[in-house]
Order: C-alpha cells, then structure tokens, then sequence
C-alpha cells in the first residue's frame, strides 16, 4: 500500500496540466520573458507562451485586462505574475481538476497560495476597476476580446473584492486558496520567488501529493 502511494504520490509531482498553451511536459526554457523567467529552468510554458503573457490580449485567451479602464501596472503585473505561474510552473500537480471547458480538459483548484502573495495583490489592485467578481465566465465576447457583460457596472476592486481573499478565490473560480501560511513556510505555493534560491514551489507540491 506504501508503494502505491508513494507512485500516486510521485504522478503528482513534476507535471504539466492537459490545458490550451502547456507543454506535455516540464523541462528547461533557455529564453522565458519577463517575469516568468523564475521557471526557465523547469517550465511547462514555450518563451512563446512567457512573452504572450506579458501582452494586453494577448493571443492566449484575448484577455482584456483593461476592460474597464486602464490597469495600473502595479496591479498588472500581480496577474502577469498569476498567469506566468498558471502557465509555467510544474509544481501544481496535486491541485489539478479536471475541467468542463471546450479550450483545456484540466485545471487549478483550491492552490493554497501564501498569505503575503494574496495580500501583496489586493493591496496592489485595490484601486484598479472591474466589472466582475468571476473572471472565468459571463463576459461578452462579441468584440472578440471579453467587455462587461451588459448592466455590470465598473467599481473599484475593493468593491467587488472586499478583502484579499475575496479576490484570490473568487477571481478565477476557486483556482485559489487563501491561507494564512507564510512564503518560505513549505505550506503555500508562492507566485514570486528569487530564482537564485531555488523553487520554493517544490517542497511545497512535494508536502501536499
């Protein structure tokens, strides 16, 4: 039984989610762009995929960050950040869903990601508007580009997402959990890290599979 559990164990560990952009496995990225270079060195993202990232609608899903007024790009990069890790990172395996979506067959859910992560974002984005709480479903896609789906009123985010948790979990459906761990703990998955002192993301996909 001990066996058998260390192999569903180990398939956890090291692995890239069946979605539109992933690679079928992890393995190094010599030119990963920006602020996804964190992962060059074990990367499920193409520098294709790292550089798109980084892109105001970008062709990835034709996402527009500023749909209700321009992002402030101190809040911009928290989510070129959340995307760099969606896309890159191999150390999600034990939080990926299957997914009911045309476009991917898997998904995050429930990531515990670490407390000074989600508040850093918040507190970042607090002042930046939206229209919505869910930004995985109900946009208006006519344009082809997401606008807010008609009487959806632009607010501050502080509005729609009272607290810091609030905006982890809810804005992409559940894929975030907020915790109350610390970085460097080993208990949550951190979006920012120094490259230099290694992947603390590891240790942390390590503990939960």
């Amino acid at each position: 039984a001990a066996t058998a559990a260390t192999a569903t164990g180990d398939s956890l560990l090291n692995i890239c989610m069946d979605a539109k952009h992933h690679k079928t496995e992890p393995g190094p990225e010599g030119q990963l762009y920006g602020q996804c270079v964190l992962w060059k060195d074990n990367a499920c993202c193409t520098a294709n995929t790292s550089q798109e990232a980084h892109e105001d609608q970008s062709y990835l899903y034709k996402f527009n960050w500023d749909h209700c007024g321009a992002m402030p790009p101190k809040c911009k990069r928290h989510f070129i950040q959340d995307t760099c890790l969606y896309e890159c990172s191999p150390n999600l395996g034990p939080w990926i869903d299957q997914a009911d979506n045309s476009w991917r067959k898997e998904r995050i859910r429930d990531v515990p990601l670490c407390r000074e992560d989600c508040e850093q974002w918040w507190e970042d984005c607090q002042d930046a508007a939206t229209c919505k709480a869910n930004w995985h479903k109900g946009w208006n896609w006519t344009s082809g580009t997401n606008q807010c789906p008609q009487g959806a009123m632009c607010q501050k985010f502080k509005f729609v997402f009272p607290t810091a948790a609030a905006l982890c979990e809810q804005i992409w459906s559940g894929s975030y959990l907020y915790t109350s761990h610390h970085r460097g703990s080993g208990r949550c998955i951190q979006m920012w890290f120094d490259p230099a002192q290694g992947n603390p993301n590891v240790a942390v996909a390590q503990y939960y599979a």
